[in-house]
């Protein structure tokens, strides 16, 4: 059995693999966000029911894995500067939903 859905306009078929496969964190999706505000709305109604886990993770109330996480992360994870990295990813660390204002105090700390 298949079902074929739209998440924001990009189409996925799921597929039921029957008794011999069962649901895994294997399958998560990752949502990109443009802001605190965007992060915070998606992870409040993901959340809604389900669990809140480290690093922008969520489980939904069906167990589905999802990370929402915002555009100003995927910008600093790109600096060549591996100490801002590694600053941005131990307050990363510590978060549960993504605090863009910590993540870039991190970033730009001296």
């Amino acid at each position: 059995m298949t079902v074929v859905f739209q998440l924001d306009g990009q189409s996925f078929t799921a597929l039921n693999g029957g008794p011999h496969f069962r649901f895994a964190e294997a399958v998560s999706f990752v949502v990109h966000c443009e802001n605190q505000q965007e992060v915070g709305q998606i992870y409040a109604k993901l959340s809604e029911g389900g669990q809140e886990i480290q690093c922008g993770w969520v489980k939904d109330k069906h167990g589905l894995a999802w990370q929402i996480v915002p555009d100003a992360l995927i910008e600093m994870m790109k600096d060549e500067d591996a100490t801002r990295r590694d600053r941005v990813t131990r307050a990363m660390f510590k978060m549960k939903k993504l605090d863009i204002a910590a993540l870039e105090a991190a970033y730009h700390e001296r």
